[in-house]
């Protein structure tokens, strides 16, 4: 119970910090909100002072958040403006998350799916020419930057091969070959990068795990070098790997926003994105507000994973 206790306290320090973060950040923008979203307006101005009004603008920052946080507590997460109206934010969240969600989803299988193989091997090599080889294209994968990848691959395998779509989003529901066609070159993007740091960071682990008695033990017993590596070296050393895999969560989300908005993906990166450009505040710190509470939730699942595969920690904590 006191350990739930933390992780709750802890959700709740990191909801408070981060949105009023975001509200105190988004008010040091130039210009007035309400003439960013309503740019006509009748002469009487009851437009934009309805929007000023429903916003709280004229009240200090702490009594915006303080607002938006009651709303968003009882489960409203506003309002999204146009000229024309406005519609709730929950819609728009409701159709933007599942994508980002299954688009991370995939960075991360693709990324573990060939990293882990590739530090396996790379451990076993530990030394060799190809090692340093995997090791210096790991440094150049780092290095290059999503979006520019992205539009790299759109060149190739869209405009040059005509072998997926340029931009767009397909649904699953409307096909899943479009759907994995559309999902390839941001996939790819997002994935360099994390394939080189899961790699790298993996096989560190592994060589010094490779040097634990307990592993001379099991050579010395006769147990084949694929058993070793796979079922008696790899477990203790994916801990690292864990830790980084849960938090490179909030780096995809950020490198997805400009990926997402690149190649037209309804994601939440775009619906960042656009909230930001328009100065939808509400919007915007419900979406943050969201990410937050995902992020600090899947900590709280990789923390219960390390007892999973290091049976040493489940031992301490009980």
């Amino acid at each position: 119970m006191l350990l739930i206790g933390k992780r709750i306290l802890q959700l709740v320090v990191v909801f408070v910090c981060v949105t009023f973060f975001t509200v105190m950040l988004i008010s040091m923008v130039p210009g007035k909100p309400e003439v960013v979203v309503i740019p006509f307006d009748n002469p009487e101005q009851t437009q934009r002072q309805a929007f000023r009004e429903d916003n709280h603008l004229d009240r200090p920052l702490v009594v915006q958040w303080g607002y938006w946080a009651k709303d968003f507590v009882r489960g409203d997460m506003g309002d999204y403006y146009t000229s024309t109206g406005k519609n709730p934010v929950s819609t728009r969240i409701g159709a933007a998350l599942p994508i980002s969600l299954l688009l991370i989803l995939y960075v991360q299988l693709v990324s573990l799916g060939i990293a882990i193989p590739l530090a396996v091997w790379a451990a076993y090599k530990s030394g060799s020419r190809a090692d340093k080889l995997f090791n210096a294209g790991a440094f150049g994968c780092i290095s290059l930057p999503g979006f520019a990848v992205a539009l790299i691959l759109t060149y190739i395998l869209g405009v040059q091969f005509n072998l997926v779509p340029t931009d767009g989003y397909t649904s699953p529901s409307d096909g899943l070959t479009e759907h994995f066609k559309s999902m390839v070159v941001p996939v790819l993007a997002l994935s360099l990068g994390q394939i080189a740091v899961y790699m790298r960071l993996l096989r560190s682990d592994l060589v010094a795990t490779l040097q634990e008695d307990f592993i001379l033990m099991a050579k010395a017993k006769g147990i084949s070098n694929r058993r070793v590596l796979w079922r008696h070296a790899l477990r203790p050393s994916s801990l690292t790997l864990l830790t980084v895999a849960g938090l490179s969560v909030g780096t995809l989300i950020g490198g997805a926003l400009v990926v997402e908005y690149l190649l037209r993906i309804p994601g939440m990166g775009s619906l960042i994105g656009e909230a930001v450009l328009k100065r939808q505040y509400v919007a915007l710190q419900s979406s943050v507000a969201l990410i937050a509470i995902f992020f600090v939730l899947l900590n709280f699942l990789i923390d219960y994973l390390y007892t999973v595969l290091d049976p040493r920690i489940r031992e301490r904590r009980s």
